[in-house]
């Protein structure tokens, strides 16, 4: 396998360093700066919606004033509703 050398500023590497480490204590084993740009990447590109599904808690009180947000706006676009 071939290689290639990339420049990052020294902010930029402080991250990646940063974003490695949390990548070792996550998967529980050292991780490269080639592993961790090939995971970040990784999930770059698997970016959907549904990735979100169940990770907002709503709670009570944020609900209700959704829901109440939501008949308001129906009733202001079809008012017979």
């Amino acid at each position: 396998m071939s290689t290639k050398s990339i420049r990052v500023s020294g902010d930029v590497y402080k991250e990646l360093v940063e974003v490695a480490g949390t990548l070792q204590i996550e998967l529980k084993h050292s991780v490269s700066f080639d592993e961790a740009i090939r995971i970040l990447l990784k999930r770059f590109k698997s970016n959907k919606i549904s990735d979100l599904a169940g990770t907002w808690d709503v709670g009570d009180d944020e609900m209700e004033k959704i829901n109440e947000s939501l008949k308001t706006g129906w009733k202001r676009w079809n008012p017979s509703v």
